[in-house]
Parts: C-alpha cells; structure tokens; sequence
C-alpha cells in the first residue's frame, strides 16, 4: 500500500502492475486529515485491459468446471482470512472502526465462502449449467429443446463506490468468476487504496488465473467506450450517476448488460403493538441507532426514513435520542469509540448540504451538523460529523426525496396501514426495508403492500432477534437491490447472481444432440445395455446413457396386504375393496406408491459391495398409472448425470428409473441419487 504522498495507487491491468502518469489526485485519512496516497489512471489503456480479460482470463476460467471455481474462492477466501489485519489497518483510514472493518473486510470475505459452498452444492461439476425441463416440441419425442446457460465471452466492469472497498468489490466478483466471466474492478477513488491491497493480496496469492481479475485506480477514463455485447457493466453509486452510465452511447448501442445499485431511502415501519416495553421497541429503537452509525452511517441500506405510530412519535424519539447520546464520535483507533468518521471532508459537505434540505420539512431530535465532540481526533481536520436524527411531517416532500448519505434519519409518523405503505412506496424504491412487530397479520398487510418497491424486507421480532442479521445486511443468498430509485437491478442472489454474468439459449434437437450438448441422458436418447452391470462400474468407467432393464416382476393381493400391515399404511385404497371399488382413481384394491419403488429397487439393484457407496434419495418422483394384483413391473434404469466431488474420491450418479407394468405403461418415474466411487475399489 502506498505511505505517504510521494506514492501513486497503481493499477493491475494487461498482466501487470502500472502507475498512471502525472501526480495525481491527493487521497486523506479521513481521521486525521493527512495525505494517504494519490490515485491516478492517466495513461492506463482501456481497450487492451478489457482486451486482456477478454483473451486471457475468459478462457482460463471457461476451461474449470464450476466447482472448480467454486473450490479457487475457497481458497481465495482462505488467503484473505489470513491477511485482514493488513486491509483492517488501512481501513482505519477512511474512519472506520474495528467494527466497520469487519462489516466490510470479512463481509467480503464471507461472500466467497458463501459462493464457492453454493457452486459445489448448486451447480454441476460441468462447464454449461442446464436449466428447468426439457421442454418436448413434438408429439412423437424426437423434437425437444433445453435451456442451458454459458458464460458470456466478456469481462464484467465492475464500478464500486467508497463506503465498501473490500465487501464492494468481492461481492460482484464472486459470482461473476463462479459464472467464469473475468472482472475488471474500478473503485471509488477515497478509498482506493483498501481495494489496491485487496487486489494485491489476491494476484500476489496466485490462486486465480491471470486475467481473472483486473484494477483501475482513478478514473475509468475511456473504459466504457470500448464495452461490447458481451461484456457486463455494474455499478454502485448514486441514482444520477447510474441514470448517466446506463445511457453511455457503447452500452446503449450494444445492448450492454447494465446493473445498478443506487441510492435508496430505506424505511424501518414500527409496528402498533410495539409500545415502550415491549421487546419490539426495544429492536427498533435499537437498530434504529445501529443503522444511523455503523460504518457513520454511510450503507446504501441504512435507515433514512423511521416510520412509527402517531402514538409512539414521541416515545421512539426520547429512547432513541437517548441511545445517540451514548454514542462516542472519533478515532477509530480508541476502543471506546463507537463511530468513526465519514469518508471524506467533501462527503461531510455533502451530508450537510442535504441536512439543510431536510430540516426545512421538520426538526432535528438530537445532534448538530455543525458541531461534534470527537475522542482522539481533531474535529475539522477529520471527516467527523455528529449523528442527526430529525423529526418531520411525512407529507412533505424532502423526507422521500433527499438522502443524506451519513449518520442520518428521519422519524415520521402514520396512523393506518395503507398510510405507512403509501410513505413507504414515496421513496420511489428501495435497497431495503425493515418491520418490526409481533403482529404477524400486520407484517404480512405491510410485507405485502410494500413489496413492489423494496428489494429485501426483513421482520424483525422478538422471535427471530438473536439470529437476524439486521436491517442493513446483505446476503450473498439474497438479491441485493431494488427497484426504481435504487437502480432496478439485482445482486448476488445466490445462483441468480451467477446467471447475469451467462447467456441463456435454447437449443432445440432430437434427444440423442441434447444429450451430447447438456452431458445428461435426456428421454429418448440411446441407451446403453452392457454385460455389466452400471452398479458394478466405477465412476470413471460409467458413462451416461448406461442402462439396465430388470423384471418382470408379479404384484399379489398377498404383496399389498403384507406392505400395508409390515408399514401400517391401511389407507383403505389398499386394504378395503369395497371403498376402492368406489374411488374413481382406482376402481379396486391398488398397491402402495412405495411397494412399487420398493420392488423396483429389489428388480435394478446390485448387491454385491462395489463401486457404489450409497443411495442417498429420490427426487422427482411421480406415481402415474395405478398398479393392481396381477399387474407386472419391469423397471429401466439409466445413468442420466454423474458429477464428480473434487476434494472426495467418489462422486454423485443420477439415475433415470422408469417403471411400468406389463402394458408398456409407466406407472413410476423418478431420478435415483447414489454416491459412486471414483475408482474401483
């Protein structure tokens, strides 16, 4: 990381690190005022980053199969673990408490944890991620077609803004290297040099592939005139910049995906039956302050509007302007300081500035905007700003249209439902809002009407308290956006998020091409009868298509009787003849659903010990034609999926079970899930 101001923060872009021309633009600690760093991309070409990305990262990521990927951000996550006190230190400098760090570092961090366990339990051991059901197009069968999705031959431009160097970064990168499509990051240039560190730690690890990851520090210059169709472009940051990127002629001209996180203001609704006592006001009040001052309140997810019953308006006020006052504004340094400073001087004027608007639509309940006690540091040369929360009539307009992006709320009251979603809806659409109560009907009145503008809404009770986490929190399982005002795009979101970064097609074809495409048996294609047995092949010499046929196999009246009496399932359409006669379903006595599973595994089993381990569940399993005494099974089993484990010596087999009986009818179909050893034993 650079010291002092003689150091430049530099770029990794075309396979190595660069240093933009010219002095550049001075970067301050936030705390104390000095010179960190300067930041510069003068000079930096473009066209041959994203060229870099596009020739030699792409490729390098397409040719690992998604656990592979997802087993590199393991790693990754593993090696960054180990150096966090290096970006906790730097992070102190943009006025971040130990806290905050945290919220942010090993944020980041557990975003990588959380994609690369999500690509080895969700996704295939394959390069093409297969999606939904094939969809039949013909009567006959031999005319079908599948959604498969592939990454884009891009590089996702990722543009991050100051309050999350670390957490920021990582969370588009996860998805977007667990898609195999390569990043280029640019941050906000305050907080730059966190984010040079990162990047630094991770090409210095050498974990990930060269070209996977790429750094603009400074302005991104000409970069997003050199986009194409197949590259991506995200951005966090205020609504107007988004407006202006969105409408960037490259990105319109190609059709660029464009995904943006904007500035949201986010709403916590306390519910009518949380009054003073109650552990609801407590939470409320609570996360109210804990939003308002982690990370000095500068979240794009924090609350700026706080909306309680009219009742309440006063007993919400004097509790939580007595929780602010607890609140030690300063050094992030001093462990008995509780908030920090803004990212910069300018940011602290620009937090005024809308507090001026703001306090035109009502008053301010504690704090000044131009005056804060601070421990350790001196007020003016640091960033400091003291916490504000004002009082305001929600009629007005200002509360829904002004955010001030700090330590910043604003209480305002309701006396209906269809009032408080109403206020909730004039913020034009949010990143996230909160309800707290433990009044269920309530929650779902206001989850309900509040919905269409809010990208996540948490409920907050006394139930689910010592596990949330919290109003603010964005989860790597979670979309992370929201409509209208707050960009109108999605984050992470688990698999979602990885499919952004892949184009979806159809391919259409007989059975036998969908099979080859999609490297699963599809119904229709080949089948593959061998001497021996696909149980007794291991996972390496099982190929898909493997078959075998067994049966037949005679269901008697004694059969159904004995399961029903063995299991104690006397439902009367397998024991009394008379009701069965009369149920239209059945017309008479039928066997059990899983008497015919169970004798289709007794008919397609191998028992001898071999390469298979175990059978560990059935999925998809539907009963179709009912199955009377008399009636013979035979049963088709087909290996339709393998995926191999990469750190096991066995792997997964998913296998097609067709049952029918003696006219050729299926009267079962299911997929059976073994665990197969990945070598003879």
């Amino acid at each position: 990381m650079a010291q002092g101001a003689s150091k430049v923060l530099r770029s990794y872009t075309s396979g190595r690190w660069q240093v933009g021309e010219g002095d550049g633009t001075p970067l301050h600690d936030a705390v104390t005022g000095e010179e960190v760093a300067r930041i510069s991309s003068a000079g930096i070409d473009m066209a041959a980053a994203l060229n870099h990305g596009r020739r030699v990262g792409g490729p390098a990521l397409r040719e690992l199969t998604f656990h592979q990927r997802a087993a590199l951000l393991k790693a990754l996550a593993s090696h960054l673990r180990e150096h966090r006190e290096e970006l906790y230190e730097l992070s102190a400098k943009t006025g971040a408490t130990v806290g905050d760090s945290k919220f942010d570092i090993d944020g980041g961090i557990g975003v990588l944890f959380s994609y690369s366990s999500k690509g080895r339990r969700e996704l295939p051991n394959d390069t093409v991620y297969v999606e939904g059901a094939v969809e039949p197009l013909s009567k006959g069968g031999t005319f079908l077609a599948q959604h498969i999705a592939t990454p884009l031959r891009g590089v996702a431009v990722q543009i991050n803004a100051f309050n999350f160097p670390a957490w920021g970064p990582l969370e588009k990168f996860a998805p977007a290297f667990l898609a195999g499509v390569p990043s280029l990051i640019k941050p906000a240039s305050q907080t730059a040099y966190v984010t040079e560190k990162l990047v630094e730690l991770i090409v210095e690890s050498g974990i990930i592939p060269e070209g996977a990851l790429q750094l603009i520090s400074g302005s991104a210059g000409d970069l997003l005139d050199h986009v194409t169709g197949q590259d991506l472009v995200s951005f966090t940051g205020s609504a107007s910049t988004a407006q202006k990127l969105r409408a960037h002629p490259a990105i319109v001209r190609n059709s660029v995906r464009f995904n943006a996180e904007a500035d949201s203001l986010n709403c916590s609704i306390l519910g009518p039956d949380a009054t003073p006592g109650t552990p609801e006001f407590d939470l409320y009040v609570k996360q109210l302050v804990t939003e308002m001052t982690v990370k000095a309140g500068q979240k794009c997810t924090a609350i700026r509007r706080a909306f309680v019953p009219a009742e309440l308006l006063d007993d919400v006020a004097e509790a939580a302007a007595e929780r602010l006052a607890k609140v030690k504004v300063g050094n992030p340094a001093n462990s008995g300081v509780r908030m920090g400073a803004l990212a910069s001087l300018e940011q602290r004027e620009e937090v005024r500035r809308s507090l001026k608007a703001l306090r035109g639509a009502g008053d301010i309940v504690f704090g000044d905007p131009e005056r804060v006690e601070v421990v350790d540091a001196d007020a003016e040369k640091g960033a400091f700003l003291s916490p504000v929360l004002l009082k305001a009539d929600p009629e007005r307009v200002e509360p829904h249209e002004v955010e001030a992006f700090g330590p910043v709320s604003t209480l305002m009251s309701y006396t209906s439902v269809e009032q408080v979603v109403d206020y909730a809806a004039r913020g034009q659409g949010s990143l996230a809002g909160s309800v707290v109560t433990a009044d269920a009907q309530f929650a779902r009145e206001v989850v309900l009407g509040a919905a269409p503008w809010h990208g996540r809404l948490l409920v907050l009770d006394n139930d689910d308290a010592k596990e949330s986490t919290g109003h603010g929190s964005p989860m790597p399982a979670l979309v992370h956006g929201g409509p209208g005002r707050a960009g109108g795009g999605e984050e992470m979101g688990g698999v979602r998020g990885v499919l952004h970064h892949m184009q979806r097609t159809a391919v259409q074809g007989s059975p036998n091409v969908l099979s080859q495409v999609t490297g699963r048996w599809v119904e229709g294609a080949p089948r593959t009868e061998t001497e021996i047995h696909p149980f007794r092949k291991s996972l390496a010499e099982l190929k898909v298509g493997d078959s075998v046929v067994a049966g037949p196999r005679a269901v008697t009246e004694e059969d159904v009787a004995h399961f029903a009496e063995f299991t104690g399932d006397t439902f009367y359409a397998h024991t009394d003849e008379a009701a069965a006669r009369e149920n239209p379903l059945f017309g008479g006595i039928v066997a059990h659903g899983y008497l015919v599973v169970s004798f289709a595994a007794g008919l397609f089993v191998s028992p001898e010990p071999g390469p298979v381990l175990a059978n560990y569940g059935l999925e998809n399993l539907r009963f179709l034609t009912p199955v009377k005494p008399g009636d013979e099974l035979t049963v088709t089993l087909t290996c339709k999926q393998t995926t191999p484990r990469e750190n096991a010596d066995y792997g997964e087999v998913r296998w097609d079970a067709d049952v029918t009986n003696q006219n050729q009818e299926s009267v079962a179909k299911y997929d059976v899930l073994t665990l197969v050893a990945k070598e003879q034993r």
